[in-house]
């Protein structure tokens, strides 16, 4: 038991690190290559997760030198185009000024009702409103609407903007303080503490969420306190 305990928990780290380093993207924004090493690593995992009497370097040198060959495949990609597009592709272009690439859908093998389906998650109905519609290379579908269709913007209204607040930083979460963070926007404990005051709070622990934008704008959330017998909020 204890065996299977620490081979189950050198292989959960080793699949995290690799997987780390290959860099964060979701299922669906994995390059096909990136897929294939996703897969193949959690299959040879699970061999020697389950045969206790497979040695253990039998899973780790494979998922070794499939992470290796990745990183190698990327560092090549990003030096050489033909490389990226032998193991990546190419990008698509399936409708362009509000006409639908027929011979492009055949040949990625789309249906049209995919597309409508991919253009109507991107709040587009009609694709005749559409400038461009790109396939990426990791599958996702990338829309720009036509000049006339896109929404307005404050620089094109002449709206003065200026003052309006852009980069919000959170200095609490459930009770915990991110001390990074209040760093990082020229803040100390000593502001910190006189920002609770203010709310009637006594300590970070009793504030739910708390949120500084880059003009100085606090929100702050008060930790709601329920009975844990019934559920209900207490005060």
């Amino acid at each position: 038991m204890v065996t299977s305990f620490a081979r189950t928990l050198i292989l959960y780290f080793l699949i995290i690190f690799s997987l780390r380093v290959m860099g964060k993207r979701q299922l669906g924004e994995l390059q096909p290559s990136e897929l294939v090493t996703s897969i193949l690593i959690s299959d040879l995992a699970a061999v020697p997760m389950q045969d206790l009497g497979i040695p253990l370097i039998q899973g780790v040198v494979p998922i070794l030198t499939l992470f290796s060959v990745e990183l190698l495949i990327s560092a090549f990609s990003a030096r050489s185009v033909r490389i990226r597009s032998f193991f990546c592709g190419r990008t698509s272009v399936l409708i362009k000024n509000g006409v639908i690439n027929q011979r492009e859908l055949k040949k990625q093998r789309i249906n049209v009702t995919e597309l409508l389906e991919e253009l109507r998650l991107k709040d587009v109905f009609d694709p005749r409103q559409v400038g461009c519609a790109y396939l990426e290379t990791n599958g996702t579908l990338s829309v720009q609407l036509m000049a006339g269709e896109r929404p307005v913007t404050a620089s094109q209204m002449q709206v003065d903007t200026s003052t309006e607040p852009e980069l919000y930083t959170t200095l609490i979460a459930q009770g915990r303080l991110l001390s990074v963070n209040l760093k990082s926007c020229g803040r100390d404990r000593h502001w910190l503490d006189a920002q609770l005051r203010k709310n009637n709070l006594q300590s970070p622990k009793d504030v739910y969420l708390m949120v500084i934008d880059n003009r100085g704008g606090v929100l702050l959330v008060p930790q709601e306190h329920f009975d844990k017998r019934s559920g209900v909020k207490e005060g």
